[in-house]
């Protein structure tokens, strides 16, 4: 971690990612009310509620509900290759640090890598909202059970359940092609690696550990006035940034021992036993 310089990688992260996030959140709720799926955008609202302290998830609350409270076609003809370019600014941030966690070096030209950079903005948000249209499809489900047998409390955390095995799997499938596809190298795709699983984990437990510290400990309203909810954001693009990082340095230490590992023939690594 110190010698790919982590700390400040997660912080260039951080920052990119504040840029790229309103641009994403408006292109992403510029299409939820074209698709037959209906509150796919309150359930991404709830979720953000939960995992975000309160006044940055206000903050969101107001970009989102401007745009999302009726179709609004300049979004979607106009505005859209400006808002997937600056989206995708910050997936190419994630793509430069990516190439330094695995050591490789940038191959792809620019237009290719800022391609992938679209790309894989494109997949995030067929991701985000393929997993809370399924959130949503479970709680029309739990909806029609409760009005013909009832609600009991096995059934309520049944779907509690099913609600965050649905995002934490979509979180692990984004960060898996995160790590597939954004550093400059080819290598099999694999779901469940050491780095994903450390990745998705952590995320998730940062993420709610931080909410509870903001929400009891930390009063950033009194020292950055007005921007506050911003420094929380960014601090915790920083957090998301600093555990994807970690997880790319798992995945590639793995790699690389068990590449020298299969690099040793087998006579020489019994003699070195």
């Amino acid at each position: 971690m110190d010698e790919d310089n982590v700390w400040n990688g997660a912080a260039a992260l951080g920052f990119y990612l504040t840029l790229a996030v309103f641009p994403t959140m408006i292109f992403l709720m510029a299409l939820v009310p074209y698709l037959p799926v209906a509150h796919v955008d309150q359930a991404i609202m709830d979720l953000l509620r939960q995992a975000l302290p309160t006044r940055t998830a206000e903050m969101f609350s107001g970009v989102v509900g401007e745009v999302a409270s009726e179709r609004r076609g300049g979004v979607l003809t106009f505005g859209i290759a400006a808002a997937l370019w600056a989206s995708s600014t910050g997936m190419y941030a994630v793509m430069q640090q990516m190439n330094i966690a695995y050591d490789v070096d940038e191959r792809r030209g620019f237009l290719h890598a800022r391609a992938t950079a679209l790309g894989l903005s494109l997949l995030f948000v067929v991701l985000v909202i393929g997993a809370f249209s399924l959130v949503v499809l479970g709680g029309v489900i739990q909806d029609w059970i409760g009005r013909r047998v009832g609600l009991s409390d096995t059934l309520l955390l049944a779907f509690v359940v099913f609600r965050w095995v649905v995002i934490v799997l979509a979180l692990l499938v984004a960060i898996a092609l995160i790590y597939d596809r954004a550093p400059s190298r080819k290598r099999r795709f694999a779901l469940l690696t050491r780095g994903t699983m450390v990745a998705t984990a952590s995320l998730v437990i940062a993420s709610l550990a931080f909410r509870v510290y903001v929400a009891n400990f930390g009063n950033y309203s009194a020292t950055y006035g007005s921007i506050g909810a911003v420094i929380v954001l960014m601090l915790w693009f920083y957090l998301a940034g600093l555990v994807m990082l970690v997880g790319a340095e798992i995945d590639a230490l793995a790699e690389a021992r068990a590449s020298t590992d299969n690099a040793i023939p087998r006579d020489a690594a019994l003699t070195a036993d």
